[in-house]
Order: C-alpha cells, then sequence, then structure tokens
C-alpha cells in the first residue's frame, strides 16, 4: 500500500513542476479529494448512500472539489487545484490529468443511453483548466482539451482540441510541445482552427481574385480585337 502511494504521488510531480517533494503532493487538494472519493465510491458500490453522500459533502467542503460518489476514476488520477466537478456517471481511466474549474457535466437523464449522462475519459486524457465537457460523449486515449473549451462531441485518440464549440487543432500538437501538455493547451496561434480556417479563405479569396483578373485581361483583349477588326 505504501509503494502505490509513494508510485502515486511520483506519478503527480511529474506531472507539475512547482511540486518539489512527495510531501508538497501529499497536501494537495486534488489528492485529498481522490483519496475521500475512493472511501465515498466505496460506500456508494456497497449501497450506503447517505454515509457515501456524507463523505462526499465533507471532501467537497475540505478541497472545493466536487465528484460525484458513482464515479468511477482509474490510477494515478491527478486533479490539479480545485473547483472542478465530475458528475455521477463519468468514467475516468488511468493517468488521466484534469486542471482547476472543469466540469464533467451530464444531459438530461432521459437522453442518455442507458442512464449514462456523463463523459468517459481514456488512459491519458488532459483537460484544460475551465473546460466544459458535457454529455455521454468519449474522449479517446492522449485526448486534450484545452483551456475553456466546451466539448460536446467525441474526441479521437491523440487529438487535440480547442475553442467553443471545441474544434480539432489543424496542426500537430506534439510539434510545439512534446509529450506531455500542461493544460492540454498547445501554444502558437497557427494552432487556432479559427485562425486556420480564417488562412484558408484569405488564400481561396487571393485564387478567386486573380481568376477575376484573368477574365478580365481576356475580355479586354478580345474587346480590343474586335474594335480593330
Amino acid at each position: 500500500m505504501q509503494s502505490g502511494l509513494i508510485a502515486y504521488l511520483d506519478s503527480v510531480k511529474s506531472r507539475d513542476p512547482a511540486a518539489r517533494s512527495r510531501w508538497d503532493v501529499l497536501f494537495y487538494p486534488g489528492v485529498w479529494a481522490l483519496g475521500l472519493h475512493r472511501v465515498a465510491h466505496w460506500l456508494w458500490e456497497g449501497r450506503l448512500y447517505l454515509l457515501a453522500r456524507l463523505v462526499n459533502h465533507f471532501a467537497r467542503f475540505l478541497t472545493a472539489i466536487d465528484i460525484h460518489p458513482g464515479a468511477k476514476i482509474g490510477k494515478r488520477f491527478f486533479l490539479d487545484h480545485g473547483f472542478s466537478v465530475l458528475g455521477e456517471t463519468a468514467d475516468i481511466g488511468d493517468d488521466v490529468t484534469i486542471y482547476q474549474s472543469v466540469t464533467l457535466g451530464g444531459t438530461n437523464p432521459s437522453t442518455g443511453a442507458g442512464g449514462k449522462r456523463h463523459p468517459t475519459l481514456r488512459n491519458g486524457v488532459v483537460i484544460g483548466s475551465g473546460a466544459q465537457v458535457l454529455g455521454p460523449i468519449e474522449l479517446g486515449e492522449g485526448a486534450r482539451v484545452g483551456a475553456n473549451a466546451v466539448v460536446t462531441k467525441d474526441v479521437p485518440p491523440g487529438v487535440t482540441v480547442v475553442g467553443i464549440p471545441a474544434r480539432a487543432v489543424p496542426l500537430d500538437a506534439v510539434h510545439y510541445s512534446p509529450g506531455f501538455i500542461p493544460y492540454g493547451t498547445p501554444f502558437g496561434e497557427d494552432v487556432d482552427p479559427v485562425r486556420a480556417r480564417i488562412g484558408e479563405l484569405e488564400h481561396e479569396l487571393a485564387e478567386l481574385r486573380k481568376e477575376i483578373a484573368a477574365l478580365r485581361a481576356g475580355a479586354r483583349q478580345q474587346t480590343t480585337k474586335a474594335k480593330s477588326a
């Protein structure tokens, strides 16, 4: 058990350059929220719903993080800072990182498939601060969600999405941030899907202007030939 805790603290430390030691990590609110959630989830699975809710409310008071006791969370989960909400049917894989003020929100229960209302996060997903991931959607393994993005559709494995609504970045994010991407947000204006689309439209407009100029030049030549004839 001790070795498992040390491995967990080391996994968090590797993702947070501000952590100077395992003792630093041990007092992170996200670590406490996860530990208390393990207890609450065990009670929830045992149908001790009231006790599970009491542990949940205590954890929220202590850490400012609200994880529903029914949420399923895998190994080495790192929730950096607080003020996040994880819904009842959220299903989180291993080595997932979530930053502050994130919501894994649900849809209307009547629209969820088999009661599933909240997102599924596969292994290695990173969600940036302020992001809202809504509905029974799936974020594939290694997917990244940029800060303040609003995600309402599935994200394929390894894809980085940003914006409202979230769209895939047009370039390979690994080129800009090899390995782990803090806050799930690649840096550089050329990874902005809106800016990329504007660039495409500007290129298309330039090509159309060239074609119009060529048509006008051809029309003038025909007019000149007609007059000379």
